[in-house]
């Protein structure tokens, strides 16, 4: 599959010759520029409280919430994330951290991604925690 080039400094290569095409997210992202790291997000509101104790689909919310806001204070947008990496307490909480990631990409040109089960988070009711790596114009 060939590159594809938007009006971002990013290049998605959805599928390299001889990788099967990924579902939701991109095996490739390439770009020159600044890079942006945030640290794993989990369910806490800005007042330190957790945000949807025993409910995937709220935690993520509040993730993605705070995903975007940390973004922000770097000048960066979800359109400038390069990769996701998800970590779950149970797989089973994916398609909640979809619906919710869905709601701020772009879901035609997906940032490449990692998702992982772990055991546990750092506190027991986190359901999940998301990092994302972004590149901003040089």
């Amino acid at each position: 599959m060939e590159p594809t080039q938007d009006t971002s400094p990013l290049t998605h290569i959805g599928a390299p010759d001889g990788v099967a095409p990924g579902t939701g997210y991109t095996h490739v992202v390439t770009g020159t520029g600044r890079l942006v790291a945030v640290s794993g997000q989990v369910a806490f509101d800005a007042d330190g409280k957790l945000v949807g104790e025993g409910d995937p689909a709220a935690q993520a919310r509040q993730v993605f919430e705070n995903l975007r806001r940390c973004l922000a204070s770097a000048g960066a947008d979800f359109g400038n994330v390069v990769k996701f990496t998800y970590y779950v307490t149970d797989v089973a909480f994916l398609p909640a951290v979809r619906e919710a990631r869905d709601q701020y990409i772009d879901i035609e040109r997906p940032p490449a991604s990692t998702a992982v089960q772990v055991a546990a988070l750092f506190r027991p009711e986190l359901l999940l925690e998301v990092e994302a790596l972004a590149l901003l114009p040089a």
